[in-house]
């Protein structure tokens, strides 16, 4: 596409749905196309999604994809979108090594581009996207990441309780995400492949955590002191179909049955970190801790109360208030399905409770809002923000393979 084709393609109109089309099938796919297709339910948004067109790489499963999942129209060549002058915001959700390309291409052509996280499957391809977004910017044109998790009534509310400084000086925050699903039956999926990939448990479940660590704390990680990097399952099995996108669950064998290949990404990934106000961190991911299917936990220590948030309640946040006489002090579960919680006001009456999906959802309004004019309800992570989170993953990767403190100003130079 011509330059001058593409400046024209930078959209500006400020009325009217917002064209959206979505770049993979799988299972971030199913998730956002929940997202964008039930968003205006429950949001009153100036300007509502449309689900203009999908792209995938098989035609008769996006065909399929598109009809289930209410998209208008699919397409195999991913590019077709880049000259549609109906699509507005492009979403992303292919593996990581596919973002930077994708991204890039969308928008030089002036499409606003929400992206799956991590940003990118490397640091150098991440940079190369702020890099891109910077130029977009200068055309009114945003970007946007999909850190969910924000978008957690519990998480949103753990926000903004440190912002109104009910924490006090934060001494500690402790996060780990885990689940059990990387086991030696699982096969080799493209996520344990790290041309595809990136990294393993790393980039796929410390990229939350970071995130949500910054995103509560208000702070940043200036250095990631020690990491330990750890891949137990050196092999797996080659399948013709890969069944499952995260476990692989219903894989089909190779002719075969007995073909393995080399993971080439960690299994799990642990480091300690300091924040620039002060406070100490620990970090860990991993898919093998048997008994956790999808345990992403957060505590928070602070002088005048501490924090606790598990994914696997996702609608429960643990609050310990230290200023209270010593004989009334003990955690108390705050129910985020209350009106006055961020989000929870959109969906159910109180304790009627949300699900991993609303999370989406809430995300998708926001970045609706936020293209036409409006806020979101807390921060939304864009490229810029989300290279930050990308310069602590490769933090704690150098860490660990060159087994010495990694401070994060080493990372974030152009």
């Amino acid at each position: 596409m011509a330059k001058n084709d593409r400046e024209k393609n930078v959209r500006t109109q400020t009325t009217g749905p917002i064209g959206v089309a979505l770049i993979g099938t799988k299972f971030m796919g199913r998730a956002h196309s929940t997202a964008w297709g039930k968003c205006a339910q429950f949001f009153d948004l100036r300007r509502a999604p449309a689900m203009k067109v999908v792209a995938g790489r098989n035609p008769e499963e996006t065909n399929a994809f598109a009809a289930k999942w209410g998209w208008e129209h699919s397409t195999t060549n991913w590019r077709d979108i880049l000259s549609n002058p109906e699509v507005e915001l492009v979403d992303v959700s292919t593996p990581n090594h596919l973002h930077a390309e994708m991204s890039i291409a969308c928008l030089e052509a002036g499409k606003h581009v929400a992206c799956e996280k991590p940003l990118a499957g490397t640091l150098a391809d991440a940079k190369k996207m702020v890099l891109a977004a910077r130029a977009a910017a200068k055309k009114g044109v945003r970007t946007f990441v999909w850190y969910n998790y924000r978008r957690c009534p519990a998480v949103a509310l753990a926000h903004r309780m440190v912002k109104e400084g009910r924490l006090g000086r934060i001494f500690h925050v402790r996060a780990s995400y885990l689940q059990d699903w990387g086991g030696p039956d699982t096969p080799l999926l493209w996520r344990f492949q790290g041309d595809l990939a990136g990294s393993g448990a790393h980039g796929d479940l410390n990229a939350h955590i970071i995130d949500m660590a910054r995103f509560i704390t208000g702070d940043e990680i200036t250095e990631v002191v020690g990491s330990i990097e750890e891949t137990f399952v050196k092999e797996r099995a080659v399948v013709a179909n890969a069944g499952g996108e995260i476990s692989g669950k219903g894989a089909k064998s190779t002719a075969s049955g007995k073909k393995a290949g080399k993971s080439t990404v960690d299994d799990a990934v642990l480091f300690l970190a300091r924040f620039k106000q002060g406070a100490v961190a620990s970090f860990e991911a991993t898919r093998l801790a048997t008994g956790n299917q999808n345990r992403n936990n957060i505590e928070i220590n602070g002088e005048k109360g501490s924090l606790k948030f598990d994914f696997e309640r996702m609608n429960e946040l643990q609050w310990w208030d230290h200023t209270l006489d010593p004989k009334l002090r003990g955690w108390s579960r705050i129910m985020c399905t209350d009106g006055s919680h961020p989000y929870a006001g959109h969906y159910w009456p109180a304790a009627h409770l949300i699900g991993y999906e609303h999370g989406f959802i809430s995300q998708a309004a926001d970045i609706s809002a936020m293209v036409a004019g409006g806020s979101p309800v807390v921060s939304m992570p864009d490229f810029e923000d989300a290279l930050k989170t990308q310069c602590v993953l490769e933090a704690a990767i150098r860490s660990a393979r060159e087994r010495r403190p990694v401070p994060i100003r080493e990372l974030d130079k152009f």
